[in-house]
């Protein structure tokens, strides 16, 4: 059994009792996905989550936020020599 939870036509989210075999394919990859995002979230959390910043990297956070110059993701795989 799984809980499903889909929205009424109040717009309020119920949840749902229903078999495995009952889900399609592309909502039981979209359970699981879920289940291994969770879990690695639970596992692999931000360890500097609630600690304060150090006054140089606010300043530098702030400086990078102002400045308009982006880098892609992309960018920084290629200077690292990353493939993706």
């Amino acid at each position: 059994m799984v809980m499903r939870e889909e929205e009424d036509s109040s717009g309020l989210m119920k949840g749902l009792m229903m078999n495995f075999a009952d889900l399609s394919q592309t909502d039981f990859k979209a359970l699981v996905n879920g289940i291994v995002d969770d879990r690695l979230c639970e596992l692999l959390g931000d360890p500097d989550l609630g600690l304060p910043l150090d006054e140089t990297v606010r300043a530098r956070l702030k400086e990078s936020l102002a400045s308009s110059e982006r880098v892609t993701g992309d960018e920084i795989a290629e200077s690292l020599g990353l493939r993706w």
